[in-house]
């Protein structure tokens, strides 16, 4: 996905640009990058930060960069921030979310006057570099998002700096967060609510769909208007957001714990001795689950996070397995003989559970019930990338489909399996569950999902889940 943090002070904002950033990281984990403005111009640092955390790649800028305003990009992808030379001046730029009609969007420009685009490694085009090109085909920035936001198929969240102060453009339906902070002489804009809490900013307000706010050091407005369709990705609750983070309202830790509640009331009679979470995203669900069906909870894998980037990191995916084995240490005590409930946030491709569970047999476990806190992904992301998939069929629930009807599918055949009443459904994660070897699998229903974020089912989107936009 990616994560945005954006100043602008009376000061010097540097600090509070590192850390403001820093505090995205959950959300990407491929490069970071941060620049300022002040009496110097635009300054720009970027660094991959797959193997080392962002705080330490930017000490070095830390002690470097001056500016009274900036941006800051966790990134899943390309390099970002850029700073740009367009006729409407000097600008930096960062973004959020996927361009599904990319070569289409680049083909015009280049049949429309825009001469050349800097390719990445692979031949690439840098998506934030498209971006721009876009919002500088018109003649002031305003207009130049907002044919942005119309133009992109998929999702695109910007901060836009120039030497007045900073956009924020939240995407055309609202897939992904954009809050403004305030404090005394500094306002910020944020991808998660918490980043600038510990900074002393206090929430200001959140941006509706495709609404765009002007900071400058001296205050923030509206300047063009929030769209009337909101479709927030409801997986930010299930998994990518942060505990601590609340979108529309609605906090992520208690939204799990509803979830893990709701999991529970469907689940009579299970005999366990403990409920555990697979950590870390897994843990407040199983909380609520445990406190609702009176199984105590454990935590029979702890998480060893001090050297181990994050498990979805590597572009291998064997590379992937060994590092989520590497990072779960085992609590012998609770394991050896044990029936277990293990709550995992969702099940895309099974390889990484798979191996969670079967470090648990090694270890002694007598029974491993495994609950999914959302519904079965049965299609890949194609407005956040959040399913981290190249087709369709790298998901279990797809590949088991196949094998079960013996080819590839219509679609009225695979709204029967999204249909949690269907003998298909059933049959499903039936099949599911001996391929990964657990002694019962569930999976949370839409509706219950739905229910435990608790805003309108219109404003979120379940697309990976229902196929329905």
């Amino acid at each position: 996905m990616g994560g945005l943090f954006g100043v602008v002070s009376n000061s010097d904002c540097v600090t509070d640009l590192f850390f403001g950033t820093d505090y995205h990281s959950h959300l990407g984990t491929k490069r970071g990058g941060m620049c300022v403005y002040g009496d110097n111009g635009f300054d720009r640092a970027i660094h991959d930060i797959e193997n080392s955390p962002f705080r330490t790649k930017f000490e070095k800028e830390v002690d470097e960069m001056t500016g009274i305003m900036g941006i800051g990009c966790i990134s899943d992808a390309e390099p970002q921030p850029l700073t740009v030379f367009s006729r409407m001046g000097d600008y930096s730029i960062g973004t959020v979310g996927r361009i599904n009609n990319k070569k289409q969007l680049v083909n015009e420009l280049l049949q429309n006057g825009c001469s050349q685009f800097m390719s990445m490694s692979g031949g690439e085009i840098n998506n934030t570099e498209l971006v721009a090109a876009l919002i500088s085909t018109e003649d002031d920035y305003i207009k130049g998002i907002r044919y942005a936001q119309e133009k992109i198929e998929g999702s695109i969240t910007i901060l836009l700096m120039t030497q007045e102060g900073i956009y924020a453009a939240r995407d055309k339906y609202g897939r992904t967060p954009l809050i403004i902070g305030k404090k005394k002489g500094s306002y910020c804009a944020a991808s998660e609510s918490f980043a600038f809490i510990n900074l002393g900013y206090r929430p200001a307000m959140e941006l509706g769909p495709a609404e765009i706010v002007f900071l400058t050091p001296s205050g923030f407005g509206t300047i063009a208007e929030p769209g009337g369709k909101l479709r927030i990705c409801t997986f930010l609750w299930t998994y990518f957001g942060y505990p601590t983070s609340t979108y529309e309202g609605i906090n992520v830790e208690e939204m799990r714990y509803r979830n893990g509640s709701k999991i529970a009331e469907k689940d009579p009679g299970i005999k366990a001795d403990y409920v555990a979470g697979v950590p870390d995203s897994g843990t407040a669900h199983a909380l609520g689950y445990a406190n609702k069906s009176g199984i105590p909870f454990a935590r029979p894998l702890i998480k060893y996070t001090p050297t181990w980037p994050r498990s979805f990191t590597p572009q291998s995916q064997k590379t992937r397995e060994l590092i989520a084995r590497m990072k779960l240490i085992p609590v012998h005590n609770l394991i050896k003989g044990k029936k277990l409930v293990i709550i995992d946030d969702s099940i895309v491709r099974g390889t990484q559970l798979t191996g969670t569970v079967k470090y648990l047999y090694e270890h002694g476990a007598k029974e491993i019930h495994v609950r999914s806190a959302c519904p079965p992904t049965m299609f890949g992301c194609k407005y956040l990338n959040f399913t981290r998939t190249v087709s369709d069929m790298d998901l279990i629930t797809r590949s088991t489909i196949e094998k079960l009807e013996g080819g590839k599918v219509k679609r009225e055949v695979l709204e029967e399996y999204v249909d949690s009443k269907s003998k298909r459904h059933a049959n499903m994660v039936e099949e599911i569950r001996k391929q990964l070897n657990f002694t019962s699998l569930k999976y949370h229903t839409l509706e219950d999902t739905i229910k435990s974020v608790g805003i309108g089912k219109c404003k979120l989107c379940t697309y990976c889940w229902s196929g329905k936009e």
